[in-house]
């Protein structure tokens, strides 16, 4: 008798799971492939049937009309995330073989000149429009026009190619970055080598070593890994090793060398931006950003270099002058020594550091603390589902439950670094929030009987991992990281939107990272300290003089930090302001393009243009700026906050109703005057980081 066939799960949308959430339990890497196709020709019929819509169209018939289920929305969002967080060799490549298939879908479905020639109609003719109705109508519009679809055949060609060529060069930039960053180990089989190391570092290493087989201790590029290193190591030809094997991944002149890749990825979104009419990528993405134009761009950067360099320059000779004073008059500081030396006059200012508080942030801990102010700003809970499949031992599902005990979303967590996951943090989701009719519904048009579908949000991060005798133990910087992405997870939580492409953090690009970043405010707030720092085996509260030092010193090198940033910012724009084809070396144009935020002296094997996924590979081209964009916000947010009582639900509610839940669905300036009753300004920011003072 033969074995009954195995179905695909991802044909039917109805996953057997709870909130139907993706069945990881169930997908083998042979189903992608196969789904995605499906879902292709799914969306090509569905569209066919918006185009042959014998009917006048209208905002309901063409623009608001949603398939009853998009199947490759639904395969694409498990396959990118498992790209991202889990992936392996046979992932890898099929990525490269469905990528220029979904580019060639995208393209045939923008191009196709009835579908779009309904679109304008109804752009130029419609009823009366909500102001989220408006904005859907909007943005398809104008996703049309600045994909190409006005331009005539022979142009559009040309996009195509470019589209196709771009979408595989990204994805080849980032696999190359990932397995470069993991090609290189540092093992050490002296332990003299590993003095000035804490306990926690060291048996981090001896755990990677003995994960390769190897005796001894490993460590890697990984950020739990390496900042350590950097800090603690007393070793400065290791640390110097380090440095340079970080700052020189994909430089090497083999199969993962991104300069070639960094050149023409410039260059074709130059080309293809001009081809829209632009003369350059940053005009382009520009159009749909709060900042309008590349020159108020640097307008911020002029003003935060101008408000921030004497401070970062001061900072930056505290610490030289604290390295001569160890290490003699002759000493000359170089970028592997900042972490090390920087520690030491932190340590002689305030006596604290990154390990002193670890014993106090138990991941576990971190998360009840994090977890616990949702709660008491918004009334949200979190509930562990251990029905949910994950896609990794390492993920833990929960639902999150509204007070009035209505279901709001389901997130998972997964925290840890491995080989098979991108470095960095991000969230992401696995299915968008909407609201509308059901497949089914007695009748589509009644709103009292639409359904308001939740969100199913995703956390991915690289935090220290637990030891074989530690649990997991994070620095402060870790629990930053942490309430930043958790800031964008709210973000997807409550999204309560009509439409899945405004929901949650489809929002301008230079809006998207208020939320995330005004959660990093209270990491340095000893009133949520309070509620959860106690140390993992006494369970002794975080001594108030240590809470005392960590806001003392919390403005310690902000200003270094700010410079830093806004180099990467200036790098970004750089690139992306071309008007010309780039054709000289990477390097040369990297050390001209931010040598006015550059404090040290350039160190001639570096390069972080091949390793900047963010605007290389990433969605931040032409706006990384966007960080220092949304700390504008984010200051100016949080001091209402800080007004009121940082717990005050009055002013948490009014950020869930009027930014939180509303997304993309008006213009990010409009719904920020609406929370904050006026628009930002940077005065906030200079005195959050004590360069001003009232």
């Amino acid at each position: 008798m033969s074995e009954e066939k195995r179905q695909n799960p991802f044909w039917d949308k109805n996953y057997p799971t709870p909130h139907q959430t993706p069945p990881f339990h169930l997908i083998d890497i042979a189903d992608y492939e196969p789904a995605m196709m499906e879902g292709m020709r799914r969306d090509k019929e569905f569209i066919e049937h918006i185009v042959n819509n014998p009917d006048v169209p209208t905002f309901d018939n063409t623009i608001a009309v949603t398939a009853t289920d998009d199947m490759l929305e639904r395969v694409s969002k498990v396959f990118f995330c498992m790209l991202s967080a889990e992936t392996n060799d046979e992932l890898d490549a099929l990525a490269q073989r469905m990528s220029p298939l979904l580019t060639q879908h995208a393209n045939d479905i923008i191009f196709n000149r009835k579908y779009f020639e309904r679109v304008q109609k109804v752009y130029e003719h419609h009823r009366e429009l909500t102001p989220e109705e408006q904005m859907l109508l909007d943005n398809c519009y104008d996703g049309f026009v600045r994909a190409g679809a006005a331009l005539p055949p022979e142009k559009q060609e040309l996009l195509r190619q470019m589209n196709m060529e771009l979408s595989a060069l990204t994805l080849q930039f980032s696999q190359n970055t990932l397995k470069d960053n993991n090609a290189f180990t540092l093992h050490i089989t002296d332990r003299r080598q590993l003095a000035g190391l804490p306990d926690t570092a060291i048996e981090a290493a001896s755990m990677a070593a003995s994960e390769r087989e190897l005796e001894g201790w490993v460590f890697t590029l990984q950020a739990p890994s390496y900042g350590p290193f950097m800090t603690y190591a007393s070793d400065r030809d290791l640390r110097r090793q380090m440095y340079i094997a970080k700052n020189t991944i994909c430089t090497h002149g083999d199969e993962h060398d991104n300069r070639q890749l960094v050149t023409r990825i410039v260059n074709l979104r130059r080309e293809r931006a001009q081809l829209l009419g632009y003369d350059c990528y940053a005009d382009f993405v520009m159009a749909h950003r709060m900042a309008g134009c590349k020159e108020n761009v640097f307008k911020l950067i002029d003003k935060l270099l101008d408000a921030y360099m004497p401070a970062a320059r001061r900072e930056l000779s505290d610490i030289e002058e604290m390295a001569r004073q160890m290490e003699g008059d002759d000493f000359k500081l170089q970028p592997w020594d900042f972490s090390f030396y920087a520690h030491k006059l932190k340590m002689k200012r305030w006596n604290i550091d990154a390990e002193m508080l670890r014993p106090y942030f138990q991941l576990e801990r971190v998360k009840e603390g994090v977890f616990s102010l949702a709660t008491r700003l918004y009334g949200i809970t979190f509930h562990e589902r251990k029905d949910i499949p994950v896609y990794h031992p390492d993920v833990t599902a929960y639902d999150v439950i509204d007070e009035d005990g209505t279901f709001l979303a389901v997130l998972f967590t997964d925290f840890h670094p491995r080989t098979s996951k991108q470095s960095g943090a991000w969230m992401t989701s696995f299915k968008d929030q909407w609201i509308g009719p059901e497949e089914g519904c007695a009748d589509p048009t009644d709103q009292t009987l639409w359904k308001n579908s939740r969100p199913q949000v995703s956390l991915v991060m690289n935090l220290t991992k637990p030891t074989p005798t530690k649990p997991a133990l994070l620095t402060l910087g870790e629990v930053e990281t942490f309430l930043h992405e958790f800031g964008h997870a709210l973000h997807g939580i409550f999204a309560n939107t009509r439409f899945a492409s405004l929901s949650g953090t489809n929002v301008y690009w230079d809006f998207v990272e208020l939320p995330s970043q005004l959660m990093e405010n209270f990491a340095t707030q000893p009133e949520w300290l309070a509620t959860f720092a106690c140390h993992y085996e006494s369970g002794e509260p975080l001594p108030a003089d240590l809470v005392e030092r960590i806001v003392a010193s919390n403005n310690f090198n902000v200003a270094y930090a700010c410079i830093r940033q806004l180099s990467f910012c200036l790098l970004d724009m750089a690139y992306y302001t071309l008007t010309e084809p780039f054709e000289g070396d990477v390097r040369e144009f990297e050390r001209q393009a931010w040598s006015r935020a550059q404090l040290f002296d350039e160190v001639p094997e570096a390069c972080m243009s091949v390793q900047f996924g963010h605007i290389m590979a990433g969605g931040y081209a032409a706006g990384y700026y966007s960080y220092k964009w949304a700390e504008v916000l984010d200051a100016d947010a949080f001091s209402l906050f800080k007004q009121n009582g940082i717990f005050d639900r009055k002013t948490a509610q009014s950020f869930r109703d009027n930014i939180l839940s509303r997304g993309g669905t008006e213009h990010p300036m409009t719904l920020y005057r609406r929370f904050r009753g006026q628009e930002p300004t940077i005065d906030a920011l200079l005195q959050r980081n004590g360069i001003t003072h009232n």
